[in-house]
């Protein structure tokens, strides 16, 4: 098992500058730089086959849909910055409705979305589910978080309430849909598992 990357200290222009060029892409938080895809149990960086094909199906399936509510997606090319001493990174998918805003120092980081999907790995999922999600609250537009499993067909939805709580649904099974509850959009689970292998496992 190969040993967890070291994070590179840098301020945020210098990361900003670096990262325009960079072949892999990292995230920025606090001063320090982080890979966005670290190494997994096999020690190799990048996103899986599943992820890519999962990130890709929802992605074909939203559009039409988001278009027609005057809302558009944006996948992991994009960064999205929660505020200026905050996390910079590329969520696997952003959702924003209506006004668009940007880093009036970088046009290509995107400040207010209203839905993030983040496709889980072994090796992020906890960082996913706990201080990334606390970075992703800071955003005041930010309401509605998609967890999207790799090796099951199973999603989890959690949208922000009026007190500040967070409610959670699962859905779970390739016969049912995925509602989200920000924009008024259902997508069935078969179509965002469309071509997944699942380990055999999953299938007892």
């Amino acid at each position: 098992m190969s040993a967890a990357p070291k994070p590179q200290k840098m301020t945020v222009a210098e990361y900003l500058a670096r990262e325009r060029d960079a072949l892999e892409k990292s995230e920025y938080l606090d001063g320090e730089v982080w890979p966005l895809h670290p190494p997994n149990e096999r020690g190799m960086a990048g996103a899986s086959r599943s992820h890519n094909e999962i990130n890709e199906n929802l992605t074909a399936e939203l559009l039409p849909l988001l278009r027609a509510r005057g809302c558009r997606s944006y996948s992991r090319d994009l960064m999205v910055r929660t505020g200026p001493a905050g996390l910079y990174t590329y969520p696997d998918l952003a959702i924003v409705c209506g006004e668009k805003l940007f880093a009036e120092d970088d046009p290509d980081v995107l400040l207010n979305p209203q839905v993030i999907v983040e496709v889980l790995s072994q090796s992020t999922q906890r960082y996913d589910r706990e201080a990334k999600f606390r970075q992703y609250q800071r955003m005041p537009s930010f309401r509605e978080y998609v967890l999207i499993a790799q090796d099951r067909p199973w999603v989890e939805r959690q949208v922000r309430q009026p007190d500040g709580t967070w409610a959670v649904t699962t859905f779970e099974g390739l016969d049912i849909d995925l509602v989200l509850a920000t924009v008024p959009v259902r997508v069935s689970m078969a179509a965002i598992y469309a071509d997944v292998t699942f380990p055999e496992t999953t299938l007892r």
